[in-house]
């Protein structure tokens, strides 16, 4: 009977594994082409639906020659420093983060790398469950392993939020700097990249005075 109940309990688990793989999402499209929207875009999409207005956004994917080099060191130090480096998953500051957060009592730091936030971006939902991370994980790998870096920061630049129905880096810089991403100046790249860990937060419009703080720290670590 204990052997019974084993094998089955064993069969389950594999069953739920393989069921689990395969609901993963097939990233080898975004080789060659831009997502059509991301769950973080449909999210907001409900949102202002919701509320009754309009669900038009700002978004206009552009390729990395069409954005300012100093806009792309400055989202990697502000947000991924080891992000040339690692595989998809910085394990060292995950351990890190981990440990401030224990230390803290809340979780505070996120140890997410780029291609975990693109996962997150493109799949998954805001939700801090272990489910969610796993799949996050899971979908960085395959993104790494499908995926050049560069298409990834590519990416991960256009899709990202940077405030009120505005997602990606031109989108963001003809809103708050009146010009496309590739003429941003240093100081102006440094700014886009402070508001990306939290746009309620780190809002030009509203808080400049803490996005300029942090725009600093940025500029120190560039």
């Amino acid at each position: 009977m204990i052997r019974r109940a084993l094998l089955v309990t064993l069969a389950a688990a594999l069953g739920a594994a393989v069921l689990f793989w395969a609901t993963l999402p097939d990233v080898r499209p975004l080789a060659k082409t831009w997502p059509a929207t991301t769950s973080f875009m449909e999210r907001r999409k409900a949102e202002l639906a919701r509320k009754g207005e309009s669900t038009r956004l700002e978004w206009t994917p552009v390729p990395l020659s069409r954005i300012a080099p100093d806009l792309q060191r400055a989202v990697i130090v502000a947000e991924d420093a080891r992000f040339w480096e690692h595989e998809g998953v910085d394990w060292e500051a995950m351990r890190g983060a981990l440990e401030e957060n224990w230390e803290k009592g809340k979780v505070k730091v996120g140890g997410s790398t780029i291609t975990q936030q693109l996962a997150k971006n493109l799949y998954l939902s805001p939700a801090r469950t272990p489910w969610r991370k796993l799949r996050e994980l899971l979908i960085a790998k395959r993104l790494e392993r499908e995926l050049s870096k560069k298409r990834i920061l590519e990416l991960y630049l256009n899709v990202i939020e940077f405030g009120p129905r505005t997602f990606g880096v031109e989108a963001a810089a003809r809103r708050y700097m009146g010009e496309p991403a590739r003429d941003v100046s240093r100081v102006e790249a440094a700014t886009l990249a402070a508001i990306i860990p939290s746009p309620r937060i780190y809002d030009p419009v509203r808080h400049p005075d803490r996005v300029a703080r942090r725009a600093q720290r940025i500029l120190r670590w560039m």
